[in-house]
């Protein structure tokens, strides 16, 4: 049966992820030896740069222990009683996910760290001098996420007993991805429009879905079922993604060095962006594609590829 969304299906095993081996073996380590001792999956920190499936790899261990599955972003838990409630909430051997947990204020990564240590959690009275009362929690199995594992209190990352670390996709294995969830929906893709796709992907699978769905709404938008190179060619134009899937912004950012080596506020400030989203969102991607340098005085320069790249795409305007 034809499904209309990309995420109408996702894998529920490991056998059906792609990519990450180290990832899945450590999980399929980590499985087996809960199941042959009958305990809760042991608690994890998921670490990788944003799309690249840690999400999705909670979601299958919570499947393959077939619990019960409790996720909250760590920018939600505003209060202890949000923490206390998350956690008193969870039953025997279910999986608990906490995405983003670098977004967990300190103090209650202090709170989440105690609790996971003696397995209690502390409510205190309203009076001064009273004993808090403490209550026992549930085996469950706790999971962090995060794109950045250094925000983390150390404390709180030493009681993860697995660390699982995500890597970027290559080329293969996003195509490879792409044909099984193509085939999962049912939509009728031709092979020459999977390879283009991965290669504006920037190693992450949640971009080469997302610019197969692209694919579908520009075939379907033509009355046509079978999504062709075509129909690739018009989503970019439509998005403004070039062939290495830069958008408007990293484009412009190019075009801007083609000028001459500059520094990060100049840059900024002619793109019309705060430093920091330049740096931590514009930049990233442009020099681990090799595509940009930084000098020793932090002045920005393009490399030989880049040069190679600008000259074929900077058409917009600065």
């Amino acid at each position: 049966m034809e499904r209309n969304e990309i995420n109408d299906v996702a894998p529920t095993s490991l056998a059906h992820l792609i990519g990450q081996r180290s990832v899945v073996e450590q999980v399929r380590v980590a499985l087996d030896a809960a199941h042959m001792d009958g305990l809760s999956f042991p608690g994890a920190l998921l670490v990788g740069p944003p799309g690249v499936g840690k999400t999705q790899t909670a979601k299958v261990i919570a499947a393959e222990m077939a619990s019960d599955y409790h996720e909250v972003l760590g920018q939600a838990i505003q209060s202890s009683a949000d923490l206390n409630a998350l956690l008193l909430g969870a039953k025997e051997r279910d999986v608990v996910l906490i995405d983003e947990a670098h977004e967990i204020e300190k103090s209650f990564q202090t709170a989440l760290y105690l609790a996971i240590d003696q397995r209690r959690v502390f409510l205190q009275s309203g009076r001064s001098g009273r004993t808090p009362q403490s209550i026992p929690l549930a085996d469950f199995s706790l999971l962090l996420t995060t794109t950045d594992e250094f925000k983390l209190l150390q404390p709180l990352r030493d009681r993860m007993k697995l660390t699982l670390r995500f890597e970027f996709y290559s080329g293969d294995e996003l195509v490879e991805l792409l044909r099984q969830r193509s085939r999962a929906l049912g939509w009728r893709v031709d092979e020459e429009v999977l390879a283009p796709i991965a290669a504006r992907s920037r190693g992450t699978p949640r971009l080469a879905l997302r610019l197969l769905q692209s694919c579908r709404r520009v075939c379907r938008s033509e009355g046509e079922n079978i999504i062709r190179l075509a129909h690739l060619e018009r989503a970019c134009t439509l998005e403004q993604i070039d062939g290495l899937g830069l958008g408007p912004t990293e484009q412009q950012y190019l075009c801007l060095l083609g000028e001459g080596d500059s520094r990060l506020n100049v840059i900024a400030s002619r793109l019309g962006l705060p430093s920091r989203t330049v740096a931590e969102v514009t930049e990233p991607f442009l020099i681990r594609a090799g595509l940009v340098v930084k000098d020793d005085q932090g002045r920005r320069q393009l490399t030989a590829e880049g040069r190679e790249h600008l000259s074929k795409s900077c058409a917009i305007p600065v």
